[in-house]
């Protein structure tokens, strides 16, 4: 037998830090993804642990770096974690870190915004980064699983007919996804949690104000929007399966429910996706 790859790490890191400035706090909480490459073939092929980093340690080294050191922005704690394994462990060619945000909310009260309340977000942040020895730490945002619909301003014609093809073309219709999108850093911007606020703005602004002929137009229409607002990004990744609402049949009670009434569908579901670069290798 040959071992062709191996990797291995330490998955669903929990930490939720507390930052406090005086009476007004900010509460940072992610889920840590930490994946080790490097000279472990042994343990593997001969049951030789004397390389192999206990995921335990991998656990600690999360809680203990974040208490120490991250901040309101996840991305340079990222690169500073992936980079201590690799200073720390020879035996370690490349680590990948990933991070899934729970947001939180300042909440209101009396018009105020409260010190240290807070309410939860559907909004998942994301970030990997990935070291590697010899090469520029690779940095990379995005989003998971954010639900969007607009309930008009979507259609879909022109498309090939067979025997077998029964959906009616239509120049209004429900459009909805679950959009999960990952935007790779050319060079660090001065405040990822700006730049980042600033990309999905300008996605969900297409997505929103633009007429969508099909989901993979308005996928690229929103990934041209992100490279106009961020001039640091030089790589986007888009998936946005297509949520189906389908008109409801009211006619057997003598109803019309045409652009009313819809079931919600949660499978089978389109699934779209793209990989778009900056510039004319984009086109």
């Amino acid at each position: 037998m040959k071992l062709i790859s191996q990797n291995y790490g330490k998955q669903h890191v929990r930490v939720l830090k507390v930052l406090r400035d005086g009476a007004r706090h900010d509460v940072k909480e992610l889920e840590f993804g930490v994946r080790l490459e490097g000279d472990f073939e042994s343990s593997y092929t001969g049951g030789d642990n004397s390389c192999v980093v206990p995921t335990d340690t991998m656990k600690n080294t999360v809680q203990v770096l974040a208490h120490e050191h991250l901040g309101l922005q996840t991305e340079p704690f990222a690169v500073q974690l992936a980079e201590h394994f690799l200073k720390q462990y020879p035996q370690v060619h490349r680590v990948t870190i990933e991070t899934t945000e729970r947001c939180w909310n300042r909440l209101s009260v009396g018009g105020q915004a409260h010190d240290h309340a807070f309410t939860g977000s559907n909004l998942q942040p994301v970030v990997k980064a990935v070291a590697a020895r010899g090469n520029a730490t690779e940095t990379q945002s995005g989003i998971a699983g954010l639900t969007i619909m607009k309930s008009t301003g979507s259609g879909f014609a022109g498309y090939p007919k067979c025997a077998w093809t029964t959906l009616p073309e239509t120049s209004d219709r429900i459009l909805a996804t679950e959009m999960s999108a990952r935007w790779r850093w050319g060079t660090a911007p001065a405040d990822f949690n700006t730049a980042n606020a600033m990309i999905l703005e300008a996605m969900l602004g297409v997505f929103a104000a633009s007429f969508s002929p099909s989901v993979q137009a308005t996928l690229y229409e929103m990934a041209a929007a992100a490279f106009n607002a961020c001039a640091e990004i030089i790589r986007i990744e888009l998936t946005m399966p297509n949520k189906h609402y389908l008109p409801a049949n009211l006619k057997p009670f003598g109803l019309d429910g045409a652009g009313v009434s819809f079931v919600p569908t949660d499978e089978p579901h389109g699934q779209i996706e793209a990989v778009i670069l900056r510039g004319e290798s984009s086109s």
